[in-house]
C-alpha cells in the first residue's frame, strides 16, 4: 500500500504544537503537557470569569443588606431591570465599594419610581 501524505491541517497542528514547546522548560518536546496546558487555560478563563461575577455579586449584596436600602439583591436587580437602567453587575460593585452614597441614591430613585407605578397600576 502506498504512504499517504498528510496535508497542511497536520503540518498546522505540530506547527502550533512547536511555538507552545517553546514556553515549557526541558529539552524534550512535550505536546502532552502543551495540550493539557491549553486545556486547563481555556477551563480557568471561564472559571475566573464565574469568580469575579460571585464577587460582583456579594459586594453589592452585602452593601445593600448593610445601609439604609431594605432591599435583598434579587429584588434590586429585578427592579433595576424593571426601570430599565442598563448597569452592570461590575459597575454596580464598583460603586458600592468607592460610593455607597451614589449606590443608596441608585436604590432610592428605584423604590420612588417601582413604588409610584405599582400603585397607579401602570405595571
Amino acid at each position: 500500500m502506498t504512504r499517504t501524505r498528510r496535508g497542511y491541517i497536520a503540518r498546522r497542528r505540530r506547527r502550533k504544537a512547536r511555538s507552545f514547546i517553546s514556553s515549557f522548560r526541558g529539552g524534550l518536546l512535550k505536546t502532552q503537557q502543551d495540550i493539557r496546558a491549553l486545556a486547563s487555560s481555556h477551563r480557568d478563563r471561564t472559571g475566573q470569569k464565574r469568580n469575579f461575577r460571585r464577587l460582583w455579586i456579594t459586594r453589592i449584596n452585602s452593601v445593600i443588606r448593610d445601609g439604609w436600602v431594605y432591599y435583598t439583591y434579587s429584588k434590586f436587580i429585578h427592579d433595576l431591570y424593571k426601570r430599565q437602567l442598563l448597569l452592570n453587575r461590575k459597575i454596580l460593585a464598583q460603586i458600592a465599594i468607592a460610593n455607597t452614597n451614589c449606590l443608596y441614591l441608585i436604590s432610592n430613585e428605584i423604590i420612588k419610581k417601582v413604588n409610584w407605578q405599582e400603585s397607579a397600576g401602570v405595571i
